[in-house]
This record gives C-alpha cells, structure tokens and sequence, in this order.
C-alpha cells in the first residue's frame, strides 16, 4: 500500500494532514471533518510530519518554520552532491567548497541557521542518521572539529521531498537538533520509475562531472511497495590557483623540477561516488504494517594539498640556519655507523641544485643522502580516501485498541573513512621510502532501538489532546585502525633531523589505535492539541542518560495562533543540548596547517584529556547547552500569496570546538614520546576538543511563494531570504582572534535566492537570482587576515523541452555569467590561491550541464 497516505482523515483549516506511516513523528489518529474528495495533489506536498508527533501539519499550520523541498525542485538545478543541494533551496542552510583543508575535502560540512554542521539531528525517514567517521579537523573556522552526518550519500533520485525543521528540536528529537532537523523522506511509490544521465563542466573547460541515476517502484506483493534508487557519479579536479612566490623564486633560479603551478587550489577529484537506496513497506493487517529501508554509498575522493619547498621544509630539507641567518640543507648519513661525513653546512641559496658542494659531497656521493636527489623540485602531496556508508532500519507500526499508535523500529548505521595519501614520503626513512601511504581507517557505528506510542484524549478541549512517548536506546562506538607501517614507522634517519611518517597527514600508530564506546537511554513525552479553534499549544519533555559524562533534561514549548483568517503567528521556546562525540573526545590525529607564522607545521590534535592536552588546558568534553527562541507570522492570502517571516536567537555556552593550535615545547614533546608517541619530534603544534566557547546567534528567514498565469503559461515565483549574526560572547585564551572573527564573520550576514519558473505547454523556463552578502576569511588559518571578501550576485538558468510525456532534456547554467570572488591581491603568492577558498560562492566560476531524464 502507499504508506503516505495510509491514515488520510482530516482537513485541518483548509489543509490536508496525511500520515506518514513511515515516520516516529506520524503516527496518531487525526480527528476533524473528512477531507474534500477533491482536494488537489499538491496539497499533499505541503504536509510535513517534522516537528511533530501529533497530525503531521502543514507548512502554513505548523507551530514552527519548516521548509518542505520536493523532488522536483532538487532536479531543477545545476548541483548535484546532496549539500549543494540544499544550499539552493533552504535560506539558511550555508556550504562552501574545502580545497586544501584535510578530511573536511571528503566530506564538506554544511550549516544550518549559522551554526557547526553537527547542531543539525538529520533523519531518514523520521529515524535518526548516523555520524559520519570524519571529524572536519580544518572546517573553515565555524565547523572546526565537528563530526556531522554526511548527507552527499544520499541520492536525490531516491528521494520524495525533504523537510527542514528551523527550529531547536533536542527536546523531541535528542541530541544534535540545537539548529533544527532535515528529514530526508525516501520515494514509496510501488510502480514507475526514472531514469536520468547527466553531464556537466565548468567554464574554464574542467571538472567534467558525469552522473547517472535511477529509481523503480515495485509492487511487493497486493499489499505493498519496493522502491529502489541508485546513482553514479563521477568529476574530475579543478585548479583556480597562481604560482606561489616561492616556487616562482626557484624556477627563475633555474629550478626546472618545480611544477606550475606548484600547488592546486580547486574541487577534488571525485574517482567514484557510488550511491544504493532502498525503500520497503508492506501491509500486515488492516491495522498495522512492516517497513524497512538502508543504503550503501561508496565515494572516492582525491584532493591537493600543500606544496613542500625543497630548500627549507621542516623535517625534509630543512637543515636550519648559520650564524648569518643562511638557509641549510638537511643531509642525511646513510652509513650504519655515521661515518659518512655529510655536510652539515650546504648554504641552500638561490638554488642548491646548482651548488658545486651539493653536486660533490650530497649528489655524487653515496654515504650522504639529501631529499632534492630524487625530489628535486620539491613535492605536493594528493590527499583523499575513500568513504563507505551503509545503514538498515527496519520495524512495525500500527494501531492498537483504543486509538493507541505504536511504531518499533531498529536502526543500524555505519560509516567507515579509509584516508589515502600519495606524491609524499615518510623522511625518516630516506631513499628506501615509499611514495603512496594507507595513513588510517575511522569507523562510527550506531544502532538504535526506538519505541514509540501516540493516543489521542478528549479533555474538552476544541480538538483531543494528542499525547506521544517513547524509549530509545542508542549504542555508539568510534573505532580507530593504524594505517600502514610504513605511513608511522620511524626509520634510520629520525635521529637526524628527518620528520617521521607519511609527510602531510601522519598514519596512525598501532599503539594509537582502538575503539572506545558509549550507550545512552531516553524518555520523552510530547502534548499537543487546539486549546481554541484558533489556537494550539504543544510541549515536550526529554530525558536522556550518557554512559560517559551523564544525564540531562531538555524541554520546549511552542504555539500557534490564527489571529485573522488569512494571518497567524507562531513561536516556540526550547532548551537543546549536543553531546560530545566519542570522534572529539579519542581521536589522534596529524595534519598539515599553516601555523600563525606563515608557515607549514604538522600540528596534532590529542585526547582532551592526553596529559599534554591537560598542561595546556585540555578537560574531559561536557554537553553544549542552548536555549533557543523562535517568533514568526504567516499569511496566506486568497490571491496565492503565501508568506513566513520567522526571528530566531539561540544561545549556546560551552561550545565544543578544536582549540587554536598550540606551540610545543621540548618538554612537551619528550612528554608525548614517553607516552610511545614516538613521532612527537615532528610535531610544532597540538590541538585538542574544548568547551571553552559560548555563542549567541540570531537571525531571521523569510520565505515567499506566488503563482500566477502569464505570457500562456503559468509561472511560480519564489523568495528564500536569510540574515543571521553571531557574536562571540564568551572565549578562552585557546580561542585567538581570528578563529573568533571567523566564527561571527565567516559565513554571509545576509543570503537569499529569487526564483521564477515558468511552464507553457512542453517548455520549462527558470531563472533564479542568488545574493551572497561579505564575509571575512582568516587566509589558511594562518593570521593573514582577509578584511573582507565582497558580497556577490549569482544567476542560474535552465531550460527544459517534454520531447513526449516521458522524455525531457534539460539545458542550465549555475552561475551563468561566470561570477568570481575577489581576487587575493595580497596573498596569492604566499599559498598560491587566486581567491578566497571558503568564499559562499565559491571559486571555480560557471558550471553547465545538461541532463536527460525517461520517465516511465
């Protein structure tokens, strides 16, 4: 059966509620006047059952601002990854591209209403999505060290719309849900299907991006569906870069070995994204039903990293310097017993290459080994991995005697990142070394059990009192496996001066690795119901007990009030909570960074509570706490015009975030190698997970929809408008300046899109106007401030022709006219970035495509 429509009762103010039979959030019985034989199909596109667990309710009758995106619009636009999706239709939704910037280049993170990518609860089918194994260590300042869910793994095929809940929802929902919910709710049809190719590339003439995707209905039985999706994926890396200074410096010294340009700012490739979905319900009685659903996604990413000067990289070539402050070359003895002789005092000067003494005493000379033997013109990593996702949900809902609803479900979700590194060396071991590493594996693992009852209670109120409770358990574990030897192990060459393992992200040790765990219970009870006919009070109450740091209660209330027949205002008031994820509160890493300086440093990022972490501040990781505020007013007037205009302010204490790095002493090193983290030596700088932050954002969403007929045709308007300010009330000294700049600054003050799409007879026509108010970048984290990057205009096209009823061809452009951030007139040349690489519009200019789509 179609278990969207299973429980179709009421007409609540004008506007169909359909229930959901798929959802924890829809399963109560809806009393009112039956629902008019004629009501139109789309009315059933504006039924969301996000946000709560009594009759699912429209956008116009809910009590807080949801968002409710169909397929169709996910397919009428140039993006094609799930977050670039969402960027274009939700207001406050904000993702920029992440060249350069370590694990964040495989999985980007997004925010919602200004806040980190993890403060948003994602849902599959109402049932919570499991964490991504990537911590985005360098998350473009907002984001640093969160670990959200990774939401490119779903497929747009495999979708039927998506609802986006803008509002604090940990009460109702558990942790994560401080900035709102997306609920992405999967295709149930049981016949039909699609079938889409696609190709698209930049104006410079790369990225070449091809994608396939398909999806099917199936009967299952007379009593049920299977709708299956899939999808497949494939782009080549882009370069928007300029040579850097020093690589420049070089080749006009003679240096021929350096490549041009030496470093490549731009979109990693994508080697393989391969995404499954399936979809099953069946009818079990005439009051009950099984449903079960999972995926599995793979995706291979390979991205640029930092180019390593050949005259002073740490740990490769650099060598330190003499009394006159002159650059040395880093030589290495490869004699067992040192008696090789090497020189220690090779002024590197303009080119070494062509020194006389490199040539005799290093080049020619078998004892004595110096990198720019066989990396003469230094070396920049590749950087990338590959990402699996899988996840099985699988339960039985229905109704009992007396009006009781039950949903029972369990959710098993994992998410597995194996990173890769290549073009790089381990130092330590000199010429013997390889060039390709495994540096490690991260997997999260979550199974979820849910148990959930929904009753409906005449109290004498103008409508019963919908009552929701529930237990979940929720077990979690994050597990760590040590990469290759080769990528840790310290080789001969340690003890004189050479970095130790894979140069650019360090594997991870095998005294490093294990799994750590965690369960937590909750309670919740949820009321909703109309007091009046034209008011209605909601309220929950949620209770959840950590095994690792304990147990909190979170609470909200909400209202809706239609003070005129075509005017209604709403607003709710919450407390929220996200725990710390078992990722922040275990993982070791090693990355490259720009340090404060200017310069290339491998910094580590310890336990909170390592003992070096703990001299320098690191504690064990508590909640982050919010209390969130939301106003706002919808009219839906009879000419069409519908509007919702909601205020939002969320405070946040006790932030959890990576600290800023943190310089290492002697002592602090000969600390960690006491602790066996042998490769300390190579480390300048650590950093750790704290609370050590508090925030207060607010903002401000406004959305807008008008049809009319015009020129034939009837064309639909639409207005996505969002401002949103943050403000760092509260820092400690682990938090600098320009972290705390770029968590107000970093993302646009004010976004909005303008969309028309017009339809007459075969022809789709569609233009949308995008606005990207300024922002303030930190250039590479490394304290060269970025004043401001200018607010930019966007426009995407699209153009459409029905062939026949089953075959259309689309032709678009995403950024049409080929709009650019402002250019790093100051720093280009330090890191070879022609633009500003978080910039909201990003930097690789124009994108068209054309795609074909069969439907059957």
């Amino acid at each position: 059966m179609n278990t969207t429509l299973s429980l179709l009762t009421r007409n609540v103010r004008g506007v169909l509620a359909a229930s959901a039979a798929f959802s924890v959030m829809a399963t109560a019985p809806v009393y009112a006047q039956e629902a008019e034989e004629s009501a139109k199909a789309e009315d059933f596109e504006q039924i969301a059952v996000v946000g709560s667990r009594a009759a699912p309710r429209s956008v116009a009758d809910s009590a807080v601002p949801i968002d409710i995106i169909s397929d169709e619009e996910f397919k009428q636009q140039g993006a094609t990854d799930m977050v670039s999706m969402m960027q274009t239709v939700v207001p406050s939704f904000n993702v920029n591209d992440q060249p350069i910037n370590d694990a964040s280049t495989l999985v980007r993170p997004a925010n919602l209403r200004g806040m980190a990518s993890d403060h948003t609860l994602v849902l599959v089918n109402g049932k919570r999505r499991h964490r991504s194994a990537v911590i985005t260590f360098l998350g473009g300042g907002l984001s640093d060290g969160a670990q959200g869910p990774d939401i490119s793994v779903i497929p747009a095929a495999a979708l039927k719309q998506v609802e986006v809940l803008r509002d604090g929802a940990a009460a109702q929902y558990g942790s994560d849900a401080i900035a709102g919910v997306i609920n992405f709710v999967l295709s149930d049809a049981s016949e039909g299907g699609t079938f889409e190719a696609r190709y698209g590339s930049y104006y410079e003439g790369d990225g070449d991006m091809i994608q396939l995707s398909g999806n099917v209905g199936l009967p299952l039985s007379e009593n049920g569906f299977l709708n299956l999706s899939a999808e497949y994926r494939t782009a080549d890396d882009t370069s928007r870069s300029v040579q850097r200074d020093d690589a420049a410096a070089l080749v006009a010294a003679g240096n021929t070995f350096v490549a041009d340009p030496a470093q490549i700012w731009g979109s990693p490739e994508i080697k393989h994204d391969i995404k499954l979905f399936a979809n099953a319900g069946i009818e079990l009685s005439a009051t009950s039903e099984a449903y079960m659903f999972g995926n599995f996604a793979e995706r291979e990413v390979e991205g640029g990293f930092y180019f390593r000067n050949p005259h002073n990289r740490g740990g490769v070539n650099d060598g330190g310097t003499n009394a006159d402050g002159e650059q040395l070359l880093l030589v290495g003895d490869l004699t067992g017993d040192m008696s090789g002789n090497c020189p220690t005092d090779i002024v590197v000067g303009d080119n070494v290459l062509t020194n006389p003494r490199y040539i005799s005493e290093v080049a020619n000379n078998p004892d004595c080994f110096a990198f720019n033997e066989i990396l003469p013109g230094g070396f920049t990593p590749r950087f990338g991995g590959t990402v699996t996702d899988m996840s099985l949900v699988f339960g039985t809902k229905g109704e009992l005697d007396n009006d009781i609803t039950y949903d029972v479900s369990l959710n098993l979700g994992q998410n597995e990142v194996d990173f890769a590194i290549s073009n790089t060396i381990n130092p330590s071991l000199g010429p013997d070394t390889p060039t390709s590493f495994s540096p490690g594996r991260y997997t999260q693992s979550e199974q979820t059990l849910d148990i959930d009852f929904t009753k409906p209670f005449d109290v004498g109120l103008y409508e019963p009192l919908f009552v929701a409770t529930g237990f979940q358990y929720r077990n979690e574990s994050y597990e760590s496996v040590a990469g290759d030897t080769a990528s840790y192990e310290i080789g001969p060459l340690a003890t004189q001066g050479f970095g130790i393992g894979s140069n650019g992200f360090p594997g991870l040790a095998a005294n490093s690795q294990g799994r750590v765990s965690r369960n937590n219970i909750a309670l919740y009870v949820d009321a909703e119901a109309y007091i009046t006919e034209n008011f209605m009070l909601a309220g929950a109450l949620r209770y959840e007990d950590f095994s690792d740091f304990g147990d909190t209660t979170k609470g909200k209330i909400a209202f809706r009030w239609q003070a005129l027949e075509n005017i209604a205002f709403r607003g709710a008031f919450s407390t929220g909570f996200k725990a710390p994820t078992l990722g922040q509160s275990n993982v070791r890493n090693v990355t490259t960074a720009f340090g404060t300086g200017g310069q290339l440093i491998d910094r580590a990022t310890l336990p909170p509570t390592d003992p070096v972490s703990q001299l320098k501040g690191g504690e064990q990781l508590t909640p982050e706490e919010s209390e969130s505020i939301t106003f706002g007013i919808v009219a839906d007037f009879e000419n069409g015009l519908f509007i919702t205009a909601d205020y939002y302010n969320i405070e946040l204490t006790d932030r959890i975030s990576t600290a800023s790095g943190i310089a290492l002493t002697e002592d602090d090193i000969a600390a960690l190698i006491a602790q066996g983290i042998n490769d300390a030596s190579s480390f300048q700088e650590i950093s750790f997970f704290t609370n050590d932050f508090d925030t207060t954002t607010e903002g401000v969403d406004v959305v807008a929809n008008y049809s009319m007929e015009m020129m034939g045709g009837e064309t639909k308007f639409s207005l996505a408008y969002n401002w949103t300010s943050t403000e760092v009330d509260r820092a400690s000294d682990n938090i600098s300046a320009e972290r705390i700049r770029m968590l107000e600054d970093n993302l646009p003050a004010v976004r909005y899109s303008a969309t028309a799409n017009h339809t007459n007879g075969d022809w789709r026509f569609l233009a949308r106007l995008n606005y990207y108010g300024s922002i303030f970048e930190d250039h590479l984290d490394s304290a060269l401030p970025i004043d401001k990057v200018g607010s930019e205009f966007t426009v995407d096209l699209e153009v459409a022709y029905n062939f026949t009823e089953e075959f259309t061809v689309t032709v678009g452009a995403k950024n049409a006219f080929d709009e650019y951030p402002d250019e790093n007139t100051q720093y280009a040349g330090i890191a070879g970035s022609l633009y500003p690489t978080t910039s909201p519009i990003g930097i690789n200019g124009g994108f068209y495509y054309l795609r074909g789509v069969y439907s059957f």
